[in-house]
């Protein structure tokens, strides 16, 4: 497969951020993309439009090859009625994408128990979404500022992912205070995760809670 240059840059970008111990990778969206959903993954997903399996069927074939680095192969990635992945065991992973581009990232558990990740355009968050996200305490001083409030949807999105498997609750925006100076958020449970991203050519980011669980 000829990757793309946003591919290649992505890949670079994100590469340069993921901690250790994270295997993290990316793939422009292409059409017929949803045969790469294998079949148990492809009958837990909800009849979607075409679009959204596309979506699906690319993010799994990025974790597919990630799995395969860890020696764990031939594994379905179903999704479960909240739409969360289903794992293997011993695996912390999460997906995302955007209309155009996927991501995946997994880990071994041990270092890292939880991590979440979230893809978004290098494009300023419209103003009525950045009210609907931002809360006073939060701090995107560090970030970009035409790309800050969309950096902190971005990094709320992704802690929600990494946290949710460890509480199993459902978290509004205004319940996860994200500090991007610092590099870190929390819930509103006390449950923190530690943050890191890249804004260009895309903005993701990567959420994690250390093995330690704090």
């Amino acid at each position: 497969m000829t990757r793309l240059p946003e591919e290649i840059a992505l890949a670079e970008a994100i590469a340069a951020i993921a901690p250790s111990g994270v295997r993290i990778g990316c793939r422009m969206i292409r059409d017929g993309d949803e045969a790469h959903l294998l079949p148990g993954e492809a009958h837990s997903l909800p009849a979607r439009q075409p679009g959204m399996r596309r979506a699906s069927g690319a993010a799994r074939w990025i974790a597919h090859g990630l799995l395969a680095e860890l020696g764990v192969g031939d594994v379905a990635i179903l999704r479960t009625p909240t739409g969360a992945p289903v794992w293997p065991d011993g695996i912390t992973g999460s997906l995302a994408h955007d209309d155009d581009m996927a991501v995946a990232a997994v880990a071994p558990i041990g270092d890292i128990a939880s991590l979440g990740i979230d893809v978004e355009p290098a494009q300023p968050l419209p103003d009525d979404t950045l009210a609907l996200v931002t809360t006073p305490a939060d701090r995107t001083d560090a970030a970009d500022r035409h790309l800050a409030g969309r950096i902190l949807f971005a990094a709320k999105e992704a802690v929600y992912k990494a946290v949710y498997p460890l509480d199993r609750e459902v978290l509004g925006y205004e319940d996860i205070t994200v500090d991007l100076n610092a590099g870190q958020a929390t819930t509103k449970t006390g449950r923190k995760a530690r943050l890191v991203y890249c804004a260009a050519p895309r903005v993701v980011v990567l959420a994690f809670v250390d093995g330690d669980g704090v």
